[in-house]
């Protein structure tokens, strides 16, 4: 599957129901038995089949923090940045491949509230028991 933004949020967006400068940006890493890469029509976590997020020992989520929106002139677009960080220091191998990250916005932390807001492929990796980086790309994490 390719990378993604949520349908509901391309609604929130046309709507103007949705500021990146303050939201609660945060990244999940999801394994091979999600469908968070086909659930484009979810309206929040708790609408995604099967999230499967990784399971491997010491990971975690990533709270974006710095979150910046930037215009892109020369490609006609609008460019989500955000801080580098880390999933744990040192995370071990899951049960299955991690295959995408998908960003969503914490609203109160319930399934039900919080909601997706792109997917993006990751090449299929297992935890080898050393820290699990990012750092985003030159382009911005999310391009609209």
């Amino acid at each position: 599957m390719a990378d993604f933004h949520y349908t509901p949020v391309k609604q929130r967006l046309h709507k103007a129901d949705l500021d990146f400068d303050s939201v609660d940006l945060r990244g999940k890493i999801c394994m091979s038995n999600t469908t968070a890469d086909t659930d484009q029509d979810a309206a929040n976590l708790a609408a995604i089949g099967t999230l499967d997020e990784y399971d491997g020992a010491g990971y975690g989520e990533i709270d974006y923090a710095g979150i910046t929106v930037t215009e892109d002139d020369p490609n006609n677009r609008s460019e989500i940045h955000v801080n580098a960080g880390t999933f744990g220091a040192t995370v071990a191998a899951g049960t299955r491949n991690a295959v995408g990250l998908l960003y969503y916005v914490r609203v109160d932390g319930t399934a039900a509230n919080d909601y997706p807001v792109a997917w993006k492929d990751l090449t299929p990796f297992a935890g080898n028991g050393g820290a699990i980086n990012f750092t985003e790309n030159a382009e911005g994490v999310l391009q609209l």
